[in-house]
This record gives structure tokens, C-alpha cells and sequence, in this order.
């Protein structure tokens, strides 16, 4: 695998388009999402106009037909000016869209995929539940048997991001029989649905642009063909194909992460060139310099671990495992770092509002917990290794069989 990051002419036009976006559009507006807590629906539009939500999504349904390196692509450049808006964006290349495409059935993909690609749907996607966290085989959502036909969803979703304004839900719920991860399986709601209501939203520290809501689904009927992934009671195969889709979501997470890090060194860098003491400049102490190149180190280290786990998706295939979740650790860990450094370099104003890095510290702060925390990752990646699975790199073999 070529560790380069070379781009094609393709992925050049589609990283330059992005960060044309997001220094004209995201970055003015950045600080406003963050102080009013309005979901950016400028940003929105925004994307909307420029066709980016096509990106992820296939042609035959009005899409630019890519995989998961162009959408790191564009995240990374979103981010670089506002997470809270790359988010909007994230929600349809690798959330419940991707799953669609991949796993539902013609009507699914008919209904939904043309509106995601052109603008005018957002999806959001419930599995949190206030009792079930990471551990999503808990979930008490449930779906019993309709006796018109289809199903009754009765379920109770937390911290689903864009919930008060998205068009649908794809909601993790047990299918009737099923017990822990037996018998979990996914539908697609269209939020426009009577039983369906926005009961909460949170306040929070940082991405406070992009809302989690509290959404109650009270015996709302489900069609059939409305169902994504057929809970099975007697098998957790079911649940393992909606696990492994997460697997696009986390690079999703990991690639806005490094946005915001490389925000944040830029900032940094431009402080420290700028800000006199004495005949000098901060960028001329040494002491200074080291801390720039350890910031710059991690970045470029977490970015070829997100790189090598997007690229052996393929264009339409789903990131490994192992290797995202060894990508997000790295990625959620370098962005705290490089941020706390960046506020760090500009003294008492990175602890301001005034700079855009202490916004920046709070927004990947949340991305260390959504799509799996950096706990969970660890527990992954620990006990797979021990385990005797390798990833993809050539040096790497099997201890326990030499």
C-alpha cells in the first residue's frame, strides 16, 4: 500500500473546493454557531449549493459515486474551519446513507438516496440510549409485530446529532425474541411521523453548532420495507453488520479531528510568527519550536493511520476494523493534544474566545467520546492483538504462530 497520500486530479479538485469552502464560508460564521447554538443551517446550504453531500452517494441515485477518501478529504478541510459544520456533512457520507446504500433494499434506496445527494434530506442515527451507551446490545428499543402489517417501534434515543432537524432516523432497535445482541436490527424512520417527537436537546461544551437531541418514538408503525437490517433472535450476525458500518462513521469522526488539529498548529504557527518579544518573535525560541514539531509529528502520524484505514475500503467497500479503530484512537488523541498545545502557545488568548483555538479544543473534546470513546477503541485494538490478529502492515505477524 502506498503510504504517499498521493491524490488523484479528482480528490485535488474535491480538497480544494472544500478548503475554498471553508475558508469563505465556514470560518467567518464559526464563532456564531458556537455562541448562539443555531444548527448552521448556512452551512448547510452552503453544501447544498455546492453539491458536496453528492460525494459518498452512487451516481445511479444522482451521487458522485466515492468511497471513503474522498469524504476524509472534505471533512479534513471542513473542519480545519468548524467541526460543528463539517458534522452536517459527516451525517450523510458516513452515517445511516452509506448503511442504505450497502444493505437496503430498491425502495429504501429510491425513497432516500436522491434527496441525501441533492441536499434536502439529513439523516441522524439513534443508538444511544440514556441506559445504553457503548454498550448498545442493552438498548431497550424494541419493535413488535404490527398486526396490519410491518411493525410498532417503541424507543427512547439520546444524543442523536441533528435529530431536531433531520428529515429521517435510522434507529437500532431489538427485533420481537431477541435478547442482548440476538435479535438487534435497524429502521428508517421518516421523523415526520405521528409517535415521533423532539423531546430535549443538550447544552454542551463544545460542538454546540451541531445539536444532540433526545428523540421518543411511541408506537410508531414501521413498514417492512422500511426495515434496513432484519434483527435475527437466535444470531448476533445482524448486530455485527451494523457494528461494522460504524467503521465509516469512526473515520468520519477521525477526519475532523484532524481538521481541527491542523487548524489549531495553523493557528499556532501564524500566532507564533506574529507575536514579538523583545527583537524577536515566539516562532525563535527553541523551546517553542520543539512543542511545533511534536504538533506537527502527531498529526502527520494519526493522518497515515486514517489514510491506510480509508484506503483499503475501496471505493465501495467499508475501513477495516483494526485499522480504524487504531485510527481513530490516533486521531482523537493527536487533535486533544495539538489543540491544548495551540492554546497553550498563545498564552492567556488561547484561553480566550477571541481565538478560534479554544473553540477548537472543546469541539474535538466531543469527537474523543462519539462513535465508539477512545476506551472502547483500546479494549478493540488490545484484545484483537491479543488475540494474534495483525493488521495490513507488512512487518506485522501473528506471535502465536510465529
Amino acid at each position: 500500500m502506498d503510504l504517499a497520500l498521493t491524490e488523484n486530479e479528482d480528490q485535488q479538485a474535491l480538497r480544494k473546493l472544500a478548503r475554498d469552502i471553508a475558508e469563505r464560508e465556514l470560518a467567518p460564521r464559526a464563532a456564531q454557531w458556537d455562541e448562539t447554538e443555531e444548527f448552521p443551517h448556512d452551512s448547510w446550504e452552503v453544501f447544498k449549493k455546492a453539491d458536496l453531500f453528492a460525494v459518498t452517494v452512487g451516481e445511479e441515485y444522482g451521487g458522485m459515486g466515492m468511497g471513503d477518501v474522498e469524504s476524509t478529504i472534505v471533512l479534513e478541510e471542513l473542519a480545519r474551519a468548524d467541526v460543528s459544520s463539517a458534522i452536517v456533512a459527516h451525517l450523510n457520507y458516513n452515517g445511516p446513507p452509506r448503511a442504505i446504500e450497502h444493505l437496503g433494499n430498491d425502495s429504501l434506496k429510491q425513497n432516500w438516496l436522491p434527496r441525501v445527494a441533492s441536499g434536502d434530506a439529513l439523516f441522524c442515527i439513534g443508538i444511544t440510549e440514556p441506559d445504553a451507551g457503548s454498550a448498545a446490545n442493552l438498548m431497550r428499543a424494541s419493535l413488535t409485530e404490527d398486526p396490519a402489517g410491518g411493525f410498532r417501534l417503541n424507543a427512547y434515543k439520546n444524543f442523536v446529532t441533528g435529530g431536531h432537524v433531520a428529515a429521517a432516523c435510522l434507529v437500532w432497535a431489538r427485533f420481537p425474541g431477541g435478547e442482548g445482541a440476538k435479535g438487534i436490527g435497524a429502521v428508517v424512520v421518516d421523523l415526520s411521523s405521528p409517535g415521533v417527537s423532539v423531546t430535549g436537546v443538550h447544552k454542551k461544551m463544545g460542538l454546540r453548532g451541531c445539536t444532540e437531541a433526545e428523540l421518543a418514538f411511541d408506537d410508531v408503525h414501521v413498514a417492512s420495507e422500511d426495515v434496513l437490517v432484519w434483527g435475527d433472535p437466535d444470531s448476533t450476525d445482524p448486530f455485527r453488520d451494523l457494528l461494522l458500518h460504524l467503521n465509516h462513521e469512526r473515520c468520519g469522526n477521525a477526519a475532523m479531528c484532524l481538521g481541527a488539529g491542523q487548524g489549531a498548529l495553523e493557528a499556532a504557527v501564524q500566532y507564533m510568527n506574529e507575536r514579538q518579544v523583545g527583537s524577536g518573535t515566539l516562532a525563535d525560541l527553541q523551546g517553542l519550536q520543539w512543542k511545533v514539531a511534536d504538533m506537527a509529528t502527531q498529526l502527520e502520524s494519526a493522518r497515515l493511520l486514517l489514510y491506510r484505514a480509508v484506503s483499503m475500503a475501496g471505493p465501495h467497500g467499508t475501513p477495516p476494523p483494526l485499522e480504524t479503530a487504531m485510527a481513530k484512537t490516533a486521531c482523537n488523541l493527536a487533535a486533544r493534544s495539538v489543540c491544548d498545545e495551540a492554546i497553550q502557545l498563545h498564552g492567556g488568548y488561547g484561553f480566550s474566545r477571541e481565538y478560534a483555538v479554544e473553540r477548537m479544543y472543546r469541539d474535538i473534546r466531543g469527537l474523543s467520546i462519539g462513535a465508539g470513546t477512545v476506551e472502547v477503541q483500546r479494549n478493540f485494538i488490545g484484545t484483537n492483538v491479543l488475540k494474534g490478529r495483525t493488521t495490513s502492515s507488512p512487518g506485522w505477524r501473528n506471535p502465536l504462530v510465529g
